[in-house]
């Protein structure tokens, strides 16, 4: 007759359970998988088949009770983990849309703004194409289910453990998220250059024309060259965006080796 002890019981619920909680912090907070567009319960289902996916083949879990204090705070720990991860491949995602709101602002499209469903905000409309031009990007180089890999292999550099994480975790995160700035000033470079130049042109026009209406020429002039130098820099935006969102997920990998 087949017995199973409570213990059993609870050891298999915890080899389930923390595992399961970092991949849903990943799904809550990662770019792409946490698309407001997507119901929640099709999120959930998503991380519980990947759990069980690859819970047998992860390292043993603590020998603690799930249901303990210290299980609690071992969920705790593996929920901030994964929006730990989930947030540091978003940061790269944020510093492309905020080149898109450099670019939107000197052209003077700050008030076209429209509701992002991915920041559940309101963004310019160069922003988002952006943000649509990087997601079709990552869906179409596979790096989704790059990122999905180095999740998985998260829990082998940084197995579930109570002490898994320290305060070295968030300092790192937060030198990464410096780059977010970085990111959006280096590729709305071009656009912003090209339109500084046009503003210095309008202003020696207007002070040696002062009887014309800067604002019925201005406003046209930046707008079309704003858009021609979008149309331009878009084929060569692809190469940097990779890259970026490449460097992004190594940083995932080095932030968890290093804990």
């Amino acid at each position: 007759m087949l017995t199973i002890t409570s213990s059993q019981l609870l050891a298999w619920l915890g080899a389930f359970l923390w595992p399961l909680v970092r991949i849903l912090g990943v799904m809550s907070s990662a770019p792409i998988f946490s698309n407001r567009s997507i119901p929640v319960t099709v999120r959930i289902g998503m991380g519980v088949m990947l759990t069980l996916i690859v819970a047998p083949q992860l390292p043993a879990m603590p020998d603690q009770d799930p249901l303990s204090w210290t299980g609690l705070l071992i969920l705790i720990n593996e929920f901030l983990i994964g929006i730990g991860i989930g947030f540091s491949w978003r940061i790269v995602f944020t510093g492309v849309e905020m080149a898109g709101e450099l670019i939107g602002s000197t052209m003077g499209l700050s008030f076209a703004t429209q509701f992002d469903p991915m920041s559940q905000g309101r963004s310019s409309a160069v922003s988002q194409l952006l943000s649509m031009l990087t997601v079709l990007l990552t869906l179409s180089a596979n790096l989704h289910l790059l990122f999905l890999e180095v999740l998985i292999q998260s829990f082998q550099s940084l197995p579930v453990a109570l002490e898994s994480m320290d305060k070295g975790f968030f300092k790192q995160l937060a030198l990464w998220g410096a780059h977010m700035f970085a990111i959006g000033v280096q590729l709305s470079l071009p656009v912003v250059t090209a339109l500084l130049i046009v503003n210095m042109a309008l202003g020696v026009l207007t002070r040696a024309a002062p009887q014309l209406n800067l604002f019925s020429i201005g406003f046209p002039l930046t707008l079309s060259t704003g858009i021609v130098m979008i149309g331009l820099c878009l084929p060569y935006w692809n190469e940097p965006i990779l890259k970026l969102l490449r460097e992004g997920i190594q940083m995932i990998q080095t932030i968890t080796r290093a804990l």
